[in-house]
């Protein structure tokens, strides 16, 4: 059967026993038009064992595991390609620990009908975030503001991971060629998209801190953004360079 016409959701994992079974079966009640790819970096916690069980019982799940954890924009790409070689017409990427709330990926799929890729936007009318700290908020509002002046682009979440990609998006921006992880990922992605001339949208959704387990993120990879977002600029990326 042909996935033309249906959305693959490119779930990443590590150590997410406590959410993953919740969260697929939140994310396949949100529209019939979705399915789900957990790919999990072999999580100690059973993570990857959890999610065959899920696949088992649901057919619209299907899991990826990998051999070790190699960072969040990796674990992406391996999953985009599996889901672009499965025929998925839409590819979505989202947290799998609800601060990506499922309830919003209608409004994704509904917006990427006229437009080659949405971004989940905290910083558009609308938006925004729940319990967080006010540094977190100034990190992370100025690291967009800092992306976007550097980069001259006016989309005003660079940073965040809740996208829907259509297939043409991906197909076209040298998915081998990403070398940035974590928040710097995501500004690439979207930052090639415009350099590609695709149509990009945001569409509001409340960000949330995680139900359980401990944040991934790191100063690491906010300082990996810091730097990496001048190496994306000089590298003046467009398509067939």
């Amino acid at each position: 059967m042909s996935n033309a016409n249906r959305a693959c959701v490119v779930l990443p994992t590590y150590d997410e026993r406590e959410n993953l079974p919740a969260i697929v079966p939140a994310i396949l009640a949100a529209s019939p038009e979705l399915d789900v790819l957990v790919v999990d970096d072999d999580s100690p916690d059973g993570t990857g064992a959890l999610a065959d069980e899920l696949a088992g019982r649901h057919p619209r799940v299907r899991v990826l595991h990998r051999a070790r954890k190699e960072g969040l924009g990796r674990a992406y790409l391996a999953g985009f390609d599996v889901a672009l070689r499965a025929g998925y017409g839409r590819i979505l990427e989202m947290d799998a620990d609800f601060s990506h709330e499922p309830e919003r990926l209608p409004a994704l799929l509904a917006a990427s009908r006229e437009a080659d890729l949405v971004l989940g936007s905290r910083y558009v009318p609308g938006g925004g975030t729940r319990h967080w700290g006010l540094g977190r908020r100034v990190l992370s509002r100025g690291g967009s503001l800092y992306a976007r002046t550097i980069l001259g682009v006016r989309v005003r979440d660079l940073t965040g991971g809740f996208k829907c990609f259509r297939r043409e998006v991906l197909e076209r921006i040298d998915l081998p060629t990403v070398s940035s992880a974590g928040y710097a990922f995501q500004i690439e992605l979207t930052y090639r998209a415009l350099r590609a001339g695709f149509r990009v949208v945001e569409v509001p959704i409340v960000f949330a801190d995680r139900r359980v387990g401990q944040s991934k993120m790191s100063r690491s990879i906010v300082l990996e953004a810091l730097w990496k977002v001048w190496l994306i600029r000089a590298a003046g990326w467009r398509p067939g360079r």
